[in-house]
């Protein structure tokens, strides 16, 4: 191999000497670059660049330049200054080091550069073998080629996104126009702010999301333009609310939309794609590890149940991550393992469909959405997916703020019959300004078992700013079990129960009321799932959402918004009033669950049933857990009115957290329903009960069940929804307000009175 060569002053790069110096290529201190610069840290090469108007591959890579050295070495050593003949023997030397390849040589490399544009030492050394080159002078062939196709598409890419620019500003144009020309349909004059027709307000909606579309397009464009695009003022300032109306919003089609998620969060560029690749496939490596390994990693706890984190360990062990920890964020590390009665396959496909994963997790996934689906896996199924998510997790109680994250989900099947699914943030990649969690490696470990189970080790693993936490549900939070790995794998663990069940072909006869019709059994329990994820969606204090606390009342802080429910077959249509309030009660949530769903005491709490006898007429059992049912009610009331109204119930019980949730529903529609009949079309309201212990015990004793557990206290959420008027236009009056205020006030404290007498 040559000891050097030898690189043309002209159109040559700057560069730093190997003795310091700054100089360039041809300059007496970097004429000739040694064989053991080239190797080291710059990783220097030829630019060929092209001369006299010949095309690029005209020019290969200089010839060595031992005969230089020696001949350079040679005249310094007579110390002579040379005649006019050895300087035109020079400049003929000159001419010869420039080495054009053959058109042989340069087909040779094309094809090869289609099939590997990145050859290896070997493969550089066959290649010039073959086309009778030097190593060296392939090398920079390939790397040379590799840069020329760089700017190619750079420049293709520039062009692309000019295009969109355009159209999305000519979109934005034309809207502007609609807006300023919009008039009024009943009088032919210019529309009022308050009198804004549902057209116009979608226009405003999609205008916003065009203005963030161009910003988003002129950001990536400004790194290859060098300037930034001009972007168009806001249309328009937001439409002031009535003071009555506390927040109105209107019910939208999907409960998971995360509508203003993707304000805010736009899919990921182009440039980002390798980085979220790469991030994904670290974040896989970690799960696995975080899943299968013990201590030192994982410490037991003194109560000899829980396990720990070791934080010190975890950051020798995996020292890439994804950067330190935020300042003034907390750290929550937990694992859990459960076999559940779903296979892999089910289990991974639930996972990997933002749907079915925000159903599945109702009570804690607010909302979510796919930005982006990266690769859809290979061999049709999801090994090797990759997607691009938004979310919104949730305590089921408006005193807690929700964690709203920007992740990759990326699956991977390990073996036959083991699968992994890891979640990561992608904060990093695009910062924001309030980011209040971010997601460190979490996820599930899935592995096949005998006759359809499966077993599934959860971890979690976040960072996130706590101080918004009402006090309270501080201990709740802090001990692991509103958002950690054991409320994930408990409520898989029942879910999976409850699917189970809907499936079961065997159904006992023994008991009066279990409903045997297996059509009406998967609708029924297809309306109260429906019911549950409207109850869940409505409760907590999701961005979506917006609150406005009551005072001066008899309850603790009661908190209450309005919403339009227009078009939606699954709703009554008007004004609808929900009310929610969170308190602690000092005996454990087992106890407060059996008092609230059993019908022989409903009406100790229950205002609305008028204090007539309830009466279960019909119910299905969805889990081992006999707390686990799907109830229909009849209140034999002695006001004739009600005669024709029964309450659906569905009563949910876990290791962490329990719920009681009904809805009263129309007589003839639940029979269409029992019948099999399509549920989507049942108008319902839920209100109910959401119940969750408040951290003491779990903390202290780490009991497996905390529901269970006889020394904690319990966090009651109680939530409302009441239609105030049966027109979307009325106007929400504050008598309304003062009723469900009043309603909800009596329940909290019926139910402090009699779970107190209980008490001992």
């Amino acid at each position: 191999m040559p000891a050097g060569m030898m690189i043309p002053a002209r159109n040559a790069p700057s560069m730093i000497g190997r003795n310091g110096n700054v100089g360039v290529f041809g300059s007496p201190a970097s004429l000739v670059l040694g064989q053991a610069n080239m190797m080291e840290g710059a990783q220097l090469h030829a630019l060929d660049m092209p001369q006299s108007g010949l095309p690029d591959s005209d020019y290969g890579v200089m010839k060595e330049a031992e005969d230089f050295d020696s001949a350079t070495k040679s005249s310094s050593e007579n110390h002579e200054v040379g005649s006019g003949d050895d300087q035109d023997h020079r400049q003929r030397s000159k001419k010869k080091r420039y080495h054009r390849h053959t058109q042989h040589q340069i087909q040779q490399m094309e094809a090869f550069f289609k099939e590997c544009p990145h050859p290896d030492d070997k493969q550089r050394k066959e290649l010039s073998k073959e086309l009778g080159l030097e190593p060296l002078q392939v090398k920079f062939w390939f790397q040379n080629k590799r840069t020329q196709m760089k700017t190619h598409h750079e420049r293709h890419e520039n062009t692309h996104l000019r295009t969109q620019n355009e159209k999305l500003r000519a979109d934005n144009m034309r809207y502007r126009e609609v807006l300023s020309n919009a008039t009024c349909p009943n009088c032919g004059g210019p529309t009022a702010i308050g009198e804004m027709s549902f057209d116009e307000h979608h226009l405003r909606l999609e205008n916003a999301r065009l203005r963030e579309e161009i910003d988003r397009i002129s950001a990536i464009a400004a790194k290859y333009v060098g300037k930034p695009v001009s972007s168009f003022p806001l249309l328009s300032p937001s439409i002031p609310t009535h003071p009555l109306e506390l927040g109105m919003g209107s019910y939208g089609a999907d409960m998971f939309g995360a509508a203003d998620l993707l304000r805010t969060i736009t899919t990921p560029s182009e440039a980002d794609k390798p980085m979220i690749i790469e991030l994904a496939v670290a974040a896989m490596e970690e799960l696995i590890r975080m899943a299968q390994m013990g201590e030192p990693l994982w410490m037991t706890a003194l109560d000899g149940s829980t396990t720990l984190l070791n934080p010190d360990e975890y950051v020798r062990t995996f020292p890439r991550g994804i950067g330190p920890k935020p300042a003034g964020f907390s750290t929550e590390a937990s694992r859990a393992t459960a076999v559940v009665v779903m296979n892999h396959i089910s289990l991974v496909e639930m996972l990997m469909d933002v749907n079915q994963w925000s159903a599945v997790f109702t009570g804690i996934v607010s909302r979510a959405t796919t930005l982006e689906i990266l690769s859809t896996g290979v061999a049709g199924n999801y090994d090797g997916a990759l997607q691009v998510m938004a979310s919104e997790l949730q305590v089921p109680s408006p005193l807690v703020p929700t964690r709203e994250s920007y992740f990759v989900r990326y699956c991977k099947q390990h073996g036959e019959g083991t699968w992994a699914v890891v979640d990561v943030s992608l904060d990093n990649l695009r910062p924001a300004p309030a980011l209040r969690c971010r997601r460190r490696p979490s996820g599930c470990l899935i592995q096949e078992m005998p006759q359809g189970y499966s077993k599934v080790t959860w971890v979690e693993h976040v960072e996130m700013d706590d101080r918004g936490i009402h006090s309270l549900y501080n201990q709740l939070v802090r001990s692991g079990h509103a958002f950690g790995a054991k409320r994930w794998i408990a409520t898989l663990d029942r879910q999976c129960e409850r699917l189970a069940s809907a499936m079961t072909m065997s159904i006992p006869n023994g008991d009066a009321g279990v409903i045997m019709n297996q059509e009406g059994r998967k609708s029924m329990l297809k309306l109260a799932e429906r019911m549950v994820m409207s109850f869940c969606g409505g409760v907590s204090a999701s961005t979506a959402h917006t609150w406005t606390t009551l005072s001066g009342t008899g309850a603790d802080d009661v908190r209450v918004m309005t919403r339009k429910s227009i078009d939606d077959p699954g709703r009554p249509p008007g004004i609808v009033l929900s009310a929610a309030t969170s308190f602690w009660l000092p005996v454990p949530p087992k106890r407060v669950f059996d008092f609230l769903r059993d019908e022989n005491s409903r009406n100790e709490w229950d205002i609305l049933s008028n204090g007539g006898v309830v009466q279960e007429m019909a119910h299905i059992a969805n889990g081992r857990d006999t707390g686990n049912s799907v109830s229909l009610l009849r209140v034999n009331s002695p006001n004739s009115s009600q005669s024709n109204m029964l309450i659906l119930q569905e009563n949910i019980t876990d290791q962490t957290a329990a719920f009681v949730i009904y809805a009263p529903v129309d007589i003839v529609a639940i029979n269409v329903v029992l019948n099999g009949g399509d549920p989507d079309y049942v108008a319902l309201l839920p209100s109910g009960f959401a119940i969750l212990p408040d951290g003491t015990a779990a903390s202290n004793d780490g009991a497996n069940n905390i529901m269970e557990h006889g020394s904690g206290g319990s966090l009651l959420t109680v939530a409302f929804q009441i239609l105030v008027d049966s027109i979307p236009t009325a106007k929400l009056s504050l008598g309304s307000v003062a009723t469900v205020n009043n309603l909800i006030a009596c329940t909290v404290e019926r139910i402090r009175a009699s779970l107190s007498c209980e008490n001992p």
